[in-house]
């Protein structure tokens, strides 16, 4: 039998009988393979695990992307971008502890106000569920909150409320393991002022946002907060801060007085060295205080100066070149206009030179003086000196004077001798600067300025006039009535000054302002030392006087004994030949000291000698 065998299948490997010839199928053509394949359609299953396949794929590749990024962030981090030892700026970034606000220095670099990170406490009424109990855990470790005020506060529908701003971290830490839900901390800032009262007046404080409020803390607000890193140093050095307070403090004390001021300045260049204003108060702290507290008596109030005036009108009276030192007025006789009549405190009732004039600080010789000078001359250099707008200090706290409109001829008198205008103790130092120091007006700074920074400078009296000013300064502490001022070595100089101070229209004998401004030293000052008392009440000590010469004068010499040694200023003596050519001025209006001298006889020589004998001049002890 030949072929297939029956059920047999093509190719199957059946075996052929011997003698047989084996004929393979032909091969199978395209259109065979296309039609078996649509024959046969693939099945759900084979589709989803293609799919899964490709989503795997995908999957992978992100992963792998991600990972791969990841790994190269990590070793640029750490192999190539400082990732070794960590550094004390890096520290402070992640700790976030930089603050926002510049520190204040003295001239010395002591540290006067500084910001510190504090944590202050706030609540979400929201999250809070048990308000009264919650209240009284906060009210149990922070004892200065009442709790009626805090379960009110936590029982409000807003979404958050302080409770209590820059706790202390003891606080922060007790509040912190009292684990209420819903109460919280956020970080702020703090300034502190290491100085306390001691230099209120001048750096001011902040409020709760640590904005500037008052002193240099609000006239430099801009400046400390958008440049923080660099500290703002001021002109003033805390030592003599020290110093002038507390010879201040003891004045007031002394004399019962309501209050007091006091200015150290450089006559160089204008720097405010220290300034204090009593009674003053706790910059920590300024809220709910009397406001005589935080009104600044040196910058801020303006007053009538009284006799320190007379610097001025001498000056003028110099300065025109009308008027000598030499030069007699009538001190015997009182001054009328209109219903107004002028006479001295203690009248010597006699005519009196210049030169005596400041000495004994009359009244009668100034008006005089200045009606020879004319009105409009003393207005002239009245603007000039500074006295009809405020100072420019730095501070905010800077008073307008007080100037007559129209200025008229009473206005000219009294101004003579420092009634009827009113400027502030800082108008005053400034202007007396200028008028010792060779003529240089300095505008007042509370800034240290530079070595080679340049110097605001305006000529305002002549150097004549300057070297006659230091002469009547010196004699009025020599043998005048700043004597208590004198201090050995230092060659003080000052003028004294009294003034009865003005409520409603009319002026109040027993409330006064006492002051003196000091110098010192006189053949090359270098600065002045302004005490001004408010309000002095006589003592026995004092034989019932509480004017300048009895209540300012003593305070200035006991500070210039002090700050003199701080400042490097050597002591000299008084009597050499060289301070006198440069200070010297008696009575008469003289400065040649060696006129003055007393003629000295010499012993007789000896019996039978047949050298001449001669009078010889000595120097005054």
């Amino acid at each position: 039998m030949t072929g297939y065998d029956q059920g047999g299948q093509p190719g199957g490997g059946v075996p052929h009988s011997p003698g047989s010839t084996y004929v393979p199928p032909p091969a199978p053509t395209p259109n065979h393979q296309a039609q078996h394949s649509a024959s046969k359609p693939r099945t759900s299953l084979a589709v989803a695990l293609d799919q899964s396949r490709y989503r795997l794929l995908v999957t992978a590749a992100v992963v792998t992307t991600v990972f791969t990024a990841i790994s190269v962030k990590l070793a640029m981090a750490t192999l190539f971008g400082g990732g070794g030892e960590p550094r004390q700026h890096v520290a402070l970034e992640v700790d976030n502890t930089t603050t926002n606000r510049a520190d204040i220095l003295d001239r010395n670099g002591n540290l006067l106000a500084t910001s510190l990170v504090t944590q202050s406490l706030y609540a979400d009424p929201k999250l809070v569920s048990r308000p009264e109990e919650a209240a009284q855990k906060l009210a149990g470790v922070l004892p200065e909150l009442d709790y009626k005020d805090l379960v009110a506060k936590l029982s409000g529908d807003r979404r958050f409320v302080w409770l209590k701003r820059n706790l202390t971290p003891k606080q922060q830490a007790a509040v912190h393991r009292l684990g209420i839900p819903g109460v919280a901390f956020e970080r702020e800032e703090r300034r502190f002022y290491p100085a306390g009262p001691l230099t209120s007046h001048v750096v001011g404080f902040t409020g709760i946002d640590n904005n500037g409020l008052a002193g240099m803390e609000q006239g430099f607000n801009k400046r400390l907060t958008e440049n923080p890193g660099t500290p703002l140093q001021l002109s003033i050095d805390l030592r003599l801060q020290h110093v002038l307070k507390k010879e201040l403090a003891a004045t007031v004390q002394e004399f019962s007085a309501i209050g007091a001021a006091g200015i150290v300045f450089d006559v160089r260049n204008g720097e405010v060295l220290s300034m204090v204003s009593l009674p003053d108060f706790d910059p920590q702290d300024p809220t709910g205080l009397d406001p005589d507290t935080l009104f600044n008596r040196a910058t801020l109030g303006v007053y009538e100066m009284g006799s320190t005036f007379k610097i001025f009108n001498s000056a003028l009276a110099f300065d025109t070149g009308k008027i000598r030192a030499s030069d007699l007025f009538d001190a015997a006789h009182p001054v009328k206009i209109g219903r107004f009549t002028i006479n001295d405190y203690h009248s010597l009732h006699r005519a009196l030179t210049v030169a005596e004039v400041f000495q004994h600080s009359s009244n009668l010789g100034s008006v005089r003086m200045v009606q020879q000078v004319g009105i409009a001359a003393q207005k002239a250099f009245m603007t000039k000196m500074g006295f009809t707008k405020p100072t420019g200090l730095e501070l905010p706290e800077s008073g307008w004077p007080l100037v007559p409109n129209p200025w008229r001829e009473v206005n000219s008198y009294t101004i003579s001798f420092g009634h009827g205008i009113s400027v502030s103790p800082m108008h005053t130092v400034a202007a007396a600067a200028s008028v010792i120091n060779g003529g240089f007006f300095h505008k007042p700074t509370l800034l240290k300025r530079q070595p080679d920074a340049e110097i605001p400078t305006e000529q305002v009296v002549s150097r004549q006039t300057s070297d006659m000013m230091r002469r009547m300064f010196r004699f009025v502490v020599a043998d005048g009535t700043g004597k208590s001022a004198e201090v050995k070595g230092y060659v003080v100089g000052g003028k004294t000054g009294t003034a009865d101070k003005q409520k409603g229209r009319h002026y109040q004998k027993n409330s006064r302002m006492s002051s003196f401004l000091g110098a010192f030293p006189m053949q090359d000052p270098r600065y002045v030392v302004y005490v001004l008392v408010d309000e002095p009440k006589a003592t026995a000590k004092t034989y019932g006087y509480a004017t300048g010469g009895w209540v300012a004068a003593p305070a200035v010499g006991r500070i210039v004994k002090q700050i003199g040694p701080l400042l490097n200023v050597p002591t000299v003596d008084e009597n050499a030949p060289e301070i006198l050519n440069s200070t010297y001025l008696n009575a008469a209006g003289s400065t040649n000291w060696q006129q003055a001298l007393p003629p000295v006889t010499a012993p007789p020589p000896p019996k039978g000698s047949t050298v001449a004998s001669f009078p010889t001049q000595t120097k005054p002890r």
